[in-house]
């Protein structure tokens, strides 16, 4: 999935930090790297800024798919990224 325009980096990495399961960056040559890492969401932070105050975009992987819900939920805005449904 990706996402766009991530304005607050904050709230979006206290929506990763919320998810149960492994979410990925994928890179644009393609390599895959953990998000729950702190060293992986300061490169990501550094290397990631056009500007000063937004991403302008990143494709994740979410396996969970209460993650990718969670995810989603914060892209478009709605809800505020309720825990994992149960069955």
């Amino acid at each position: 999935m990706k996402l766009y325009n991530i304005k607050d980096t904050e709230e979006f990495f206290k929506v990763v930090d919320q998810c149960k399961g492994t979410v990925e960056l994928v890179s644009t040559q393609g390599d895959r790297l953990n998000l729950k890492s702190q060293l992986t969401k300061y490169i990501t932070i550094t290397n990631l800024f056009t500007d000063e105050s937004m991403i302008n975009e990143l494709e994740l992987v979410a396996y969970d798919p209460d993650d990718a819900t969670r995810l989603m939920q914060y892209m478009f805005g709605t809800d505020k990224y309720p825990g994992p449904t149960t069955p």
